[in-house]
């Protein structure tokens, strides 16, 4: 993974996470709801750039490289 996607994963996390707790504050089920979406496309796109990664660790050893 690389060092921008894992800032913008982690920067879509945080806001998700401020989202959820503003929501909660104002007692707004929409923004918490939003919130826990932004959290959840980050676990996703953070999952598949493991699995990129993964891949590309074995393809390397399958090479030699």
């Amino acid at each position: 993974m690389g060092i921008g996607d894992k800032i913008s994963n982690k920067a879509q996390e945080l806001a998700g996470k401020a989202k959820e707790s503003a929501g909660a504050a104002k007692n707004d089920d929409e923004l918490k709801s939003e919130g826990k979406a932004d959290q959840a496309e980050s676990s996703v796109k953070k999952g598949a750039e493991k699995a990129k990664d993964k891949a590309n660790e074995v393809a390397d050893k399958a090479t030699g490289n």
